[in-house]
């Protein structure tokens, strides 16, 4: 049982990682399925136990992600992405993945800015004289410069697989198992 969960969510991470690298998108076609099979899965395996199993890991994957989402912070495939790993790992294992997946994130966008490191500093310098205009005049006037060049967009379904794979191990190398009950 083990290794066909690891076996679907590795698949899976390698695919949304491709497309979210290739578009910046994760699709629907990858994620509604993950969700549904992952739900499926737990309750033929375990009855209402794994119901419960996957769908508190489905919800705990959702409602980390989407107020990241409504604040535009990422998009709706990568909230989707995480409640499907969360119906295949369940709560706890799920919650591990998020917290290995913003270490992940964190990395990734030094690496990026570090790579970018003439955008970040102009857009710094941006902040800092909206700062500095707001502690003068109690007013807060941010306007981006438009001739810097934006910092890309991360693809965060690369810190999404790195950060679960990554749990993955992490619960398989301590418990000996992925899945915590």
């Amino acid at each position: 049982m083990e290794l066909f969960i690891s076996i679907i969510l590795v698949v899976a991470l390698i695919i949304a990682t491709i497309t979210d690298i290739r578009s910046q998108r994760i699709y629907n076609w990858l994620t509604f399925p993950l969700i549904l099979s992952g739900l499926l899965f737990h309750t033929l395996d375990s009855g209402l136990d794994g119901l419960m199993l996957s769908g508190s890991g489905f919800a705990l994957g959702l409602g980390l992600m989407i107020v990241p989402f409504f604040l535009g912070l990422m998009g709706a495939g990568d909230v989707k992405l995480m409640a499907g790993i969360g119906a295949w790992l369940g709560l706890n294992a799920t919650f591990t993945a998020f917290l290995f997946t913003c270490v992940a994130g964190g990395v990734y966008a030094i690496i990026i800015l570090i790579q970018h490191l003439d955008a970040f500093k102009a857009s710094l310098a941006n902040i800092w004289s909206a700062l500095v205009c707001f502690m003068a005049t109690r007013k807060f006037e941010f306007t981006p410069t438009a001739s810097v060049q934006a910092l890309p967009r991360l693809c965060y379904g690369v810190a999404i697989a790195v950060g679960t794979i990554g749990a993955m191990l992490f619960h398989y190398t301590y418990t000996g198992s992925i899945l915590i009950r």
